[in-house]
This record gives C-alpha cells, sequence and structure tokens, in this order.
C-alpha cells in the first residue's frame, strides 16, 4: 500500500484527495468525479435549511475552504436577497456586524449581487476595491472586518429560476467544480422551497379541517333570531356591507351576538367558499397573541418547537374575525396596523414577507373611542377599524324578540339533550320578560339550557333567574332594581354557583363567557368581595 493523497494548489484554493489505494495515484478529475458523486448523494437527502448548512459545510471543508463561505437567497419580494445560510465559525457568534448582516435584506440592484446573478460565471471581488468605488452593502464591511481580501460570488440558480448566490472567500477557485457545485445546491435549495410549502398547504389543510369540523357541529344557519326594527336596522347594515370588502366593526354588550352578526357578514360574502377564520384576543396572554396572529418559524423562540402558520396566513383569501379586540395589547396593535395597511407580514423569527388578503371584521363591547382618549387603544387602527360599524341591541331594548329567541333555544336544546320540551308557561313568559338581562341573549340561552336539564315536564314551568329571587332586595314591595344592581346580582350568582372559581375551565368567566380580566374588572366597579359569594 501507498500513500496516493494527491494535492492540486491555487493560490488559497488547496484540493486535497485522500486515500490508500493498491492502484496509480487518483488523477485530478477522479477525485472531483467522486467528490460531485458524495455530494450529490448527500443534497438528495436534503430537506431542511439545517441539513442544506451542515451538507454544504461538510462539502466545502473537503475543499480546505477555510475561509468563509455564505448563501444568500432572494426574497419573495424579488427585490431584496437575505442571508440563508452562513460559515458560523469566521467570527463569535454574537458578534453585532455579522448579526446585523444575517438578519438585512440587501437591495439587489446595489451593483455587486445584480452583477453576480446577471453572470454566468463565477464574479471576483475585492473588497478594498468595491468599498473604495462607495459600495456601501454591509456584507463588504463585515467581510473586511474579518479579513477577508478577495471574495468570488456565483449564482445559484435552476432552470426555473434564480435562488441566490453562493459566496466564497478564496483567492482562486477550481471553477468547473464549483459550478457543479452550485447545481446541486440550487437543487436543493428548490426541494427546500418545495417541502416547506407541501408542509404549509399540509398545516393548512389540517387547520381548515379543524373549524370545518367546528362549523359541522354549531350550525349557525337560521340563528339571528328577532323582528325588532333595531334588529331590521342590523340586517340592512349587514346585507349592504357583506359584498364590499371594507373593514366592519361590531359593536355590542357582552352576549348580544356579535359572531353571528360576524359569520352572517361572511356567508353573505363572496368570500364564503373558505372558512371564516377567529381568534379570541382576550382569551390567552400577550405573549402569545402575536405567534397566534402572525405565525412562527421553528426556533423563533423558547418553546416554538416547530413553525406555526398564524391566522393571518390561515384567513389569506377569507374573513379574519378578532373578537374582543378591545383587549388586545398597544404593542400588537402597531403591528396589526401595519399588517392592515400593508397587507403583508413575516412570521416571527421569520425573513420571508407573506402577503395576505384578508377582510377584517373586529367585535367589542368596550367603548373604543374612551379606550382611544384614555389611551388605552390607537386611534390610527381604530378609524381603520371603524370603516363600517355596526351596533348590536342588547335584549333588554328588544323585549319583543325575548320569547322566540327562548323558544327557539327550548327546541335546540330539546334536540341536543333529548328531553322532549314543547313549550313555557305563562309565568315563566312573563318572568323571563320581567328580568333585564345583563349577560343578553348569551344569558338567555344558558338559562334555558339548565331549565331544561332541571325540567321534570315536556314544558319548562320554573327558570331560575339568577341572583334575583334570593336577594331581599328583590321582594314585591321594593323598589326595582337599577341594571347595576342586577348585573351585581348576576355575578354573584354565577359566583356562587361556581363555588368562587372565577377563572379557568368551569369558572365564572367562562359561563359569563367573559375574560376573566373583564369579569376582574367588572366586580372591582361592582364592590364584590368574597364575603358576598363564599
Amino acid at each position: 500500500m501507498k500513500d496516493t493523497s494527491t494535492e492540486y494548489f491555487a493560490d488559497d484554493l488547496i484540493i486535497v484527495g485522500e486515500g490508500m489505494v493498491d492502484a496509480e495515484p487518483v488523477t485530478e478529475h477522479g477525485w472531483e468525479t467522486t467528490l460531485l458523486l458524495d455530494f450529490g448523494n448527500a443534497i438528495a437527502a436534503v430537506r431542511s435549511k439545517e441539513d442544506l448548512f451542515d451538507t454544504v459545510k461538510l462539502f466545502l471543508r473537503r475543499l480546505n475552504i477555510l475561509r468563509g463561505y455564505a448563501i444568500r437567497m432572494i426574497n419573495d419580494d424579488g427585490k431584496t436577497m437575505s442571508t440563508y445560510v452562513h460559515d458560523r465559525t469566521v467570527t463569535a457568534p454574537d458578534d453585532p456586524l455579522i448579526l446585523e448582516v444575517a438578519k438585512t435584506r440587501y437591495p439587489i440592484k446595489d451593483g455587486i449581487q445584480d452583477r453576480v446573478l446577471n453572470s454566468d460565471t463565477p464574479v471576483f471581488l475585492m473588497v478594498d476595491e468595491e468599498i473604495a468605488q462607495g459600495r456601501d452593502a454591509g456584507y463588504l464591511h463585515f467581510w473586511k472586518s474579518v479579513g477577508f481580501v478577495k471574495v468570488a460570488g456565483m449564482p445559484l440558480q435552476t432552470a426555473s429560476r434564480k435562488w441566490g448566490i453562493l459566496w466564497l472567500a478564496m483567492q482562486e477557485i477550481n471553477v468547473p467544480l464549483v459550478e457543479s457545485l452550485c447545481s446541486l445546491i440550487s437543487i436543493a435549495i428548490s426541494n427546500i422551497k418545495t417541502n416547506e410549502q407541501i408542509l404549509v398547504l399540509k398545516e393548512k389543510l389540517e387547520q381548515e379541517n379543524q373549524y370545518l369540523n367546528e362549523q359541522l357541529s354549531n350550525s349557525y344557519s337560521a340563528e339571528i333570531v328577532g323582528q325588532h326594527p333595531a334588529m331590521h336596522h342590523v340586517y340592512k347594515l349587514i346585507s349592504r356591507v357583506a359584498g364590499a370588502p371594507s373593514s366592519v366593526l361590531i359593536l355590542g354588550e357582552t352576549g348580544t351576538g356579535k359572531e353571528l352578526i360576524a359569520r352572517a357578514i361572511h356567508q353573505a360574502s363572496p368570500r364564503n367558499n373558505k372558512l371564516m377564520i377567529k381568534i379570541n384576543c382576550a382569551a390567552m396572554p400577550a405573549n402569545l397573541i402575536e405567534s397566534e396572529l402572525f405565525g412562527h418559524e421553528k426556533g423563533a423562540f423558547t418553546g416554538a418547537f416547530e413553525r406555526r402558520i398564524g391566522k393571518f396566513e390561515q384567513a389569506n383569501n377569507s374573513t379574519l374575525f378578532l373578537d374582543e379586540i378591545g383587549e388586545l395589547p398597544l404593542e400588537l396593535q402597531v403591528k396589526l396596523l401595519r399588517v392592515i395597511q400593508e397587507r403583508e407580514f413575516e412570521r416571527i423569527g421569520g425573513k420571508t414577507t407573506i402577503k395576505v388578503d384578508v377582510r377584517i371584521i373586529a367585535a367589542t363591547n368596550r367603548n373604543l373611542e374612551d379606550e382611544v382618549e384614555a389611551g388605552r387603544f390607537r386611534a390610527d387602527l381604530y378609524y381603520r377599524l371603524n370603516v363600517f360599524p355596526i351596533q348590536l341591541p342588547a335584549l333588554r331594548e328588544r323585549k319583543e324578540d325575548l320569547i322566540p329567541l327562548a323558544n327557539f333555544f327550548i327546541s335546540r336544546y330539546s334536540r341536543q339533550t333529548g328531553i322532549s320540551v314543547k313549550g313555557m308557561t305563562a309565568e315563566v313568559a312573563r318572568a323571563l320578560q320581567g328580568y333585564d338581562w345583563p349577560g343578553n341573549v348569551r344569558e338567555l340561552e344558558h338559562l334555558i339550557e339548565r331549565s331544561i336539564l332541571l325540567t321534570n315536564d315536556n314544558t319548562l314551568t320554573a327558570v331560575h333567574l339568577p341572583g334575583i329571587k334570593n336577594e331581599p332586595s328583590v321582594q314585591d314591595d321594593a323598589p326595582p332594581l337599577t341594571m347595576e344592581s342586577r348585573e351585581r346580582y348576576h355575578i354573584i350568582g354565577t359566583l356562587k354557583r361556581c363555588s368562587g372559581k372565577i377563572g379557568g375551565e368551569g369558572g365564572a368567566a367562562e359561563i359569563l363567557d367573559i375574560p376573566s380580566t373583564t369579569l376582574h374588572s367588572k366586580m372591582r366597579r361592582l364592590k364584590i368581595t368574597k364575603k358576598d359569594y363564599k
């Protein structure tokens, strides 16, 4: 056996072929063929950016290219380029300059990147000369800071498109060999992008199936019940705005049916062939809302173990319903405004700009004008959302609809529970009409459901109106209760039924269908303490 290692010198490039064979020394051409075959086999297994990084690092080091390399990709806007993978050993990982270069989008037409992309052969740059000519790209100054004198750039492209540039910090290169490597890298990038699109479509399909199942289990047809003139006005507004792409702001007290109105608008719109996507801005911690709205990339933050598609991306060419918009934190209001204005965003931790066509319907039980005045809601976002406001009347303002609504819920929950209930007595009807319903239609629905579960007859003969008949202040000879008193008693009664539990599953906030923060606020305002419900 004899050592057949061969070395080919081309200034800074040293190509080393290693092996112990009994035959003649390996020729340069034979060594190149072996390297390309190995690289091709490795590239075939690449499915992600990290796979590409590991593979490129391994094979470029077999070329003894120890002075640095990077792949920069053309962004979706077609006008800028960003770092895709880079040699992480040329400087400290937390070096401010490399961090800046890695995250910055540089314009393609900067006199350097466009020169490389439009060339069929490698382009060699003398770093000092480019800077002397007035080129001010940040990556030039980074190259100079780490001692790169000469850098070669080669376009990465397939038959269908140009993908980006491979940069190598070296004096000379074996042009045919590196061009072949670039072709294989380009194929790998094309495969990665295709695989990413498949994963995105798969996740969208899974999420749309989830929403479809939710809609199938909750029929929204014919659920808007009401003949009061105020409701007829709402119907007219729905018909006016449904066909337009305009933003809609639905206003009304808790429990008035704002989501039903949003769904009615969506179903009557040209976007009804896709699912309406909903997010409750008050139902999750502030630090998770951004990820829920815009999505995140794998590794974007602690706990981000996989990519997540946000609600905006899911709602592309459809409708996004932002419930409880008044609860959105100020810092996220800025980002929401930008997406509404620009119709584009980036996932957390991502560099790709995602363009969307989303119709916004927002809802709140707050007075947003007061919130703007108090500095809790941005005025510019309010004006963007308040293009077409729809005010829903409280149930106490349309008592004519109360009995038809009650009969509707009796029919629904009789069917769902299997308990045959055909209607209600006159006494029950009078009791319902004598109550002011601070929880509105939702409170009525929950009351009917509970009453059906408790009844032993095929007619409702009693309803358990919360917190009123058991309170001393509601005797027949007592003065009428104020709305504030009724709301107080209603909350106290609900808290008693929940054994004082406010938030979480089975808590009073869940039963009242309001955020726990809102319930705490109401309790402070109404001076409700533990001694009232314990």
